[in-house]
């Protein structure tokens, strides 16, 4: 585990310029990573509790091939794993930890502030069971996380990258499912949700197009009770952000945003995971008019890696 508080922090002029080249694209950019006032007091406080730390091999997000995460000794028990990726303000894990004291949980996220804010909800919370990682989350599920290691594991609103020549910096792909497959224990689930709707539809083509994955709510929530039906029906995302496309742009979203554009006839949408939390992030894409689309696939199979 850390404790360097003041280690160098990453933070680029361009915002929309990600981490230096790991030979293939990176699913995040680095809006910055500085830490001030009650975050700076926890990451110096309480690195040396809760931040595992992670051997480098460039990048300060990137992961050691050689590195194996050793859960028990993290824990000083062994439990059920839960891994969020993306886990921001740690809004959802420590709700989720505190829920479940009898699993434990790992969340992994990019920003130094965000992992600040966890940390400080976990002594707050007094909980025993949440360790955090800055690391990119690839990284950790191609080596770092044994196979078959995980119980659960979440991709909650993760960037959606709406311009097409951005599109191959998405997270959830055809690669990044196959290291989900890798991580999750035959039986383990995989929850994912987000509010754009032409995401929601790659992630489940990606995740049915899988030998390894089964939705969990196949053939459910079609037609017009489809999430995707609504969102299409209503052209809710001709806006972007709750705020009118300037004029002459098209939305950026997706190209189904039109009235009466179509039916979703596959559906397989999964009711709302009744623990995750309303977080803040997910309050201002509702409050924007947006819709939130959840799935939810089982591991099949025997595990892989």
């Amino acid at each position: 585990m850390s404790t360097e508080p003041n280690a160098p922090a990453t933070t680029p002029a361009d915002p929309e310029t990600p981490e230096p080249p790991r030979g293939h694209p990176v699913s995040f950019v680095r809006r910055g990573s500085r830490l001030q006032g009650r975050r700076r007091e926890a990451w110096a406080e309480l690195a040396g509790d809760y931040l595992i730390e992670v051997p480098r091999v460039s990048a300060d997000t990137s992961v050691d091939p050689d590195y194996r995460f050793d859960a028990a000794g993290a824990f000083g028990r062994h439990a059920p794993l839960v891994v969020e990726v993306g886990s921001g303000l740690g809004e959802a894990i420590t709700h989720a930890a505190e829920l479940n004291p009898d699993r434990n949980f790992l969340a992994l996220e990019v920003y130094r502030p965000g992992l600040a804010q966890t940390m400080l909800r976990i002594s707050q919370k007094g909980l025993t069971n949440v360790r955090v990682a800055q690391v990119n989350a690839p990284e950790a599920l191609a080596g770092m996380l044994g196979p078959a290691s995980l119980s659960e594991l979440w991709v909650y609103f993760p960037d959606p990258w709406h311009k097409v020549r951005h599109r191959k910096r998405r997270l959830v792909k055809e690669s990044f499912v196959e290291l989900a497959a890798r991580v999750l224990e035959p039986g383990g689930l995989f929850r994912l949700a987000t509010d754009w709707s032409d995401y929601a539809v790659q992630m489940r083509s990606v995740l049915n197009a899988s030998p390894m994955f089964a939705n969990l709510h196949a053939g459910e929530r079609t037609g017009e009770m489809s999430p995707l039906t609504q969102v299409w029906e209503s052209g809710v995302e001709s806006v972007v952000g709750g705020a009118p496309v300037r004029k002459g742009k098209d939305p950026v979203s997706t190209g189904n945003t039109g009235i009466n554009e179509g039916t979703d006839t596959l559906g397989g949408w999964a009711p709302r995971f009744e623990d995750r939390p309303l977080t803040s992030f997910e309050n201002k894409a509702l409050e924007a008019g947006r819709m939130v689309f959840d799935l939810t696939y089982r591991r099949t199979g025997l595990p892989t890696g």
